[in-house]
């Protein structure tokens, strides 16, 4: 395929060599000569010297005819520009790199929407999202990467006498809320109408976060004693981390050096503890009784301080300890002292980026840990098959979960009688057994 990638940092460069290595052809821009030169020597790519925002240093890119189109410079703004002229240009898909939330948060203003972005990706929310699904449940399924946030993901463990041996078909859910997966004895898979509810069962509850709360207990007897998550650093990874956990069956305390930001973190949490304290001191950490903790994250910022706060984390009790660790040279240490997940926001990038390489109407497609099941994002054209029928009435398997629709200015949970219309964009959890089966539904006449 080929993938033009607007700047050269540590991220940009980090991808073109993935890309290179799976033997793709990668054209890199970047505004700095130094960078170009530097990229040019080590990596088979083109580098361009240029503003990656300037329609001329684009054509001069390839973007017209580009598969894919990756803007990760140091520059919101650009970023988006970038993005949003490389996708009128002609390239098939178009993805910016973010970090400020306002360009994510849809209550003031949908960005990706009106500048036509197939995606907007922030490596400090998808570091925060990988943690949570550590903390969850390794072989969780992970939503909130998708359908623009919108959708509200809860695992629920199974306990309610009630709805024991019960068929999902018949458990009463609400229209706008559905069970994504279950997980049992060790094995995880897309739920069917026809498949019984156990107790222990790990479900995932999918839909608005009113909806989904309003429900959850009606799967749970009573809930235990939460798991005690402390939080160092309250920064976006950290921030975004706490959001993901403060609503489940978790106790979250969330430590920040500066005064301003916690009372940012203050007022933005409902149910996190925010604490004023430098999480690198373990006299700070012993105060805090950390070592009293199920979880500890080290989010601070520097994988030095990440790994040297796991490290006491871990000497004075802490259960499980997780670290956001950058460079790939640490990996290999990193559980020698003691730190059982290390996430990388490089490797999470990658995984996204890698999840883009796809033809036709597929715009990305995610594995989720196990190998069985993927998360596919589906673009709904003029003429598919799909679109002939409301989704009870279209041949789909049983395994194929329609998780979510979303259509201009709206995401929300399709139900039965919904019909699809070309323009809308598709999240779909499938048996990868079944996808070409699925696909059919979504290609012009079923070609």
């Amino acid at each position: 395929m080929r993938i033009v990638i607007l700047g050269a940092g540590t991220v940009g460069s980090w991808i073109a060599d993935l890309l290179c290595r799976n033997r793709h052809s990668v054209t890199v821009v970047d505004i700095n000569p130094e960078n170009t030169s530097r990229v040019n020597e080590e990596y088979d790519v083109m580098a361009i010297t240029g503003s990656a925002s300037q329609s001329s240093v684009l054509f001069q890119a390839g973007v017209i005819g580009a598969d894919v189109c990756l803007a990760v410079t140091g520059d919101d703004e650009v970023n988006i520009v970038a993005a949003s002229m490389a996708k009128a240009m002609g390239a098939r898909r178009a993805v910016a790199r973010v970090y400020a939330p306002v360009f994510r948060d849809l209550s003031t203003f949908d960005y990706q929407r009106h500048f036509q972005i197939d995606r907007m990706l922030s490596l400090e929310h998808l570091s925060a999202s990988e943690l949570a699904r550590n903390i969850r449940n390794p072989g969780s399924v992970v939503l909130e990467n998708f359908a623009r946030g919108e959708l509200e993901v809860q695992e629920v463990i199974v306990s309610e006498p009630s709805v024991n041996g019960v068929a999902v078909k018949d458990l009463g859910l609400p229209p706008n809320v559905r069970i994504g997966s279950i997980y049992r004895d060790g094995k995880m898979w897309t739920a069917r109408a026809d498949d019984n509810i156990l107790s222990d069962d790990r479900i995932v509850l999918i839909g608005k976060r009113s909806d989904v709360d309003a429900i959850k207990d009606s799967f749970q007897k009573e809930v235990g004693p939460k798991l005690g998550v402390v939080i160092a650093g309250g920064g976006e990874t950290g921030y975004h981390l706490a959001r993901a956990l403060e609503n489940e069956r978790f106790s979250v305390l969330l430590m920040d050096e500066s005064a301003e930001r916690c009372e940012f973190l203050a007022n933005h949490l409902k149910r996190t503890t925010v604490v004023q304290a430098d999480a690198t001191r373990k006299v700070i950490l012993e105060e805090e009784r950390v070592g009293s903790a199920d979880v500890f994250v080290a989010c601070i910022g520097g994988d030095e301080n990440n790994i040297m706060a796991g490290v006491e984390a871990r000497e004075i009790g802490a259960k499980k300890v997780m670290a956001v660790v950058g460079r790939p040279d640490y990996a290999h240490i990193v559980n020698k002292l003691g730190i059982d997940v290390a996430v990388s926001e490089r490797d999470v990038m990658a995984r996204q980026v890698l999840g883009f390489l796809n033809t036709g109407h597929v715009i990305s497609r995610t594995a989720l840990p196990g190998g069985r099941i993927s998360v596919f994002e589906i673009e709904v054209v003029e003429g598919a098959l799909a679109t002939e029928h409301v989704l009870a009435n279209l041949p789909l398997p049983q395994s194929c979960l329609i998780a979510a629709v979303m259509r201009e200015e709206f995401v929300r949970v399709p139900g039965a009688d919904d019909r699809l219309q070309p323009g809308d964009t598709v999240v779909a959890l499938l048996d990868e057994a079944e996808v070409d089966d699925v696909l059919e539904q979504f290609s012009p006449d079923g070609r």
